[in-house]
């Protein structure tokens, strides 16, 4: 009886800090969320404003597909940008004569999710447009320029979350492979907003099942709990790199709960008759991490909580009710 008191006091302590933490940890997400829209949304009212007036001004949109995308293309691109910035640069303010263009065409390309616009001052813009099932998301930009049509490209302003590293992209792509470097961006952008909505869909389908939910701010680790059932299940989550949307590192565990005085004795009891000390050991759920691996993080939660009551009476058969 003394051991299931000390189990009792234990469990009321570690709610209580669990409470406090859970609460810091939300008040710390809610601000770091506030933080990465509110610094880019200056820059990406502008950015779009100008992304729309290039795209209102096109005369067509090229289509590209596979190797249509090439070194060659961009190459195109970044002339007509510098010649048009040269054209412009020649006529002194207020001439209305008109210079001859060197490119009739005002085009803009579509490669997958990528909008590639030419922009005044010798910039080619890239715009992003990320999607969930079949749902368009969130957009983001990428403005690059150079000097001159010789010089290295150079990433001049984004709106892409400050979390995600670009600089660390520029800085190994764009040099030596800006095609490379412009669709990593991309991979980076669709991967998080991926992750991020699965999250966001299982706290609204499941929500009153899980009760503690964490996560970083590219949702690259992830940690929750389901407390729906006769124990509580902790699940871990690891992705490989941040352009994965399936896990690598996967761990699900289930803890026998104490949730009446007869349940608690029964625990005891049978703890104390395996040699297993006071305190349960959780097991491993491997079902559900198989699942997890698999499919995303929507499906294999369905897939784990149909199949949970089950796999609980088979591992903790003393916490059945009587």
């Amino acid at each position: 009886m003394g051991e299931v008191n000390y189990m009792r006091e234990e469990d009321v302590k570690l709610d209580a800090v669990r409470a406090r933490f859970s609460n810091v940890l939300k008040r710390h997400s809610e601000l770091a969320e506030r933080l990465s829209r509110d610094s880019d949304k200056s820059i990406f009212d502008r950015l779009q404003k100008e992304f729309e007036a290039a795209r209102a001004s096109q005369t067509q949109e090229l289509i590209l597909k596979g190797e249509q995308w090439n070194d060659g293309l961009l190459a195109t691109i970044r002339e007509r940008v510098h010649m048009e910035a040269e054209r412009k640069a020649m006529q002194m303010p207020g001439d209305t004569t008109q210079l001859p263009i060197p490119f009739h065409d005002k085009i803009t390309y579509k490669v997958g999710n990528k909008v590639i616009c030419c922009l005044d001052g010798a910039r080619i813009g890239i715009q992003y447009d990320t999607s969930f099932a079949g749902e368009s998301c969130d957009l983001y930009h990428c403005v690059l320029e150079s000097k001159s049509f010789l010089e290295k490209m150079t990433v001049l302003e984004h709106t892409v979350p400050f979390f995600l590293p670009i600089r660390e992209a520029e800085n190994e792509f764009l040099s030596s492979n800006a095609i490379r470097f412009i669709d990593h961006v991309g991979d980076l952008l669709q991967a998080y907003v991926d992750r991020r909505e699965q999250v966001r869909l299982i706290k609204e389908l499941y929500g009153n099942q899980i009760g503690e939910l964490y996560h970083s701010l590219p949702y690259h680790m992830i940690e929750f709990v389901i407390e729906d059932f006769d124990s509580k299940v902790t699940v871990s989550l690891r992705y490989a790199d941040l352009i994965s949307t399936l896990p690598t590192g996967v761990s699900v565990l289930a803890w026998p709960m104490h949730q009446s005085k007869k349940s608690s004795d029964k625990i005891a009891l049978h703890l104390k008759g395996n040699g297993v000390g006071s305190h349960p050991i959780p097991a491993r759920l491997t079902y559900a991490e198989d699942a997890l691996r698999t499919m995303s993080l929507p499906e294999a939660y369905a897939e784990i909580v149909l199949n949970l009551p089950q796999a609980l009476q088979d591992m903790f058969p003393h916490t059945s009710s009587t």
